[in-house]
């Protein structure tokens, strides 16, 4: 059973949250997915998984990384059979993953330029609550995803979506 921990749900700037970040427990293995100051992932982690390498908390990750012993931040797959990690396209520089262990698969894609069809049928999704929630969620249903969990809030929590949930610092998901 995978246990993932959202470190943080807001975009870089955000006044109200830490920027978004994931943490990937399967049996021994903890792989960390972007974040930034306040929401990096522990420093025993196996991985560091980033969506955009040009994006401009990039350099601060790579000082936390130095300066804590982690692994480089990286766009790339991480392979622990039966966990399976993949970087996918979102935009013309950005990446999300596809995340698979055993027969169950998430998705984190905090940013978006259009929803990804390679969610389908993910039980799992941390998706882009920066753009037009109606979109987003009209996107999920129609590609079968579970469960939606937006992140990227920039402001105080908006209301509730149509379909899926605002995620939360600190809660912790299974798959």
């Amino acid at each position: 059973m995978s246990r993932l921990l959202l470190l943080g749900v807001g975009t870089a700037g955000s006044p109200h949250h830490a920027p978004a970040g994931l943490l990937l427990e399967y049996g021994h293995v903890r792989v960390g997915f972007d974040g930034g100051p306040g929401s990096e992932p522990p420093e025993n982690i196996d991985a560091w998984l980033v969506c955009d390498i040009h994006d401009h908390l990039h350099p601060i990750l790579r000082e936390i990384a130095r300066d804590t012993g982690m692994p480089e931040p990286v766009v790339g797959p991480y392979d622990h059979r039966p966990l399976q990690i993949e970087p996918l396209p979102t935009g013309p520089r950005t990446y999300g993953y596809r995340i698979t262990a055993g027969h169950h698969t998430a998705i984190w894609a905090p940013s978006c330029a259009e929803f990804p069809s390679w969610a389908r049928d993910a039980d799992l999704m941390f998706g882009d609550g920066g753009r037009d929630i109606d979109d987003v969620a009209a996107a999920a249903k129609r590609l079968e995803i579970r469960r939606l969990v937006l992140v990227r809030l920039d402001g105080p929590d908006p209301a509730p979506p149509a379909y899926g949930e605002w995620g939360v610092e600190g809660r912790a998901y299974r798959l």
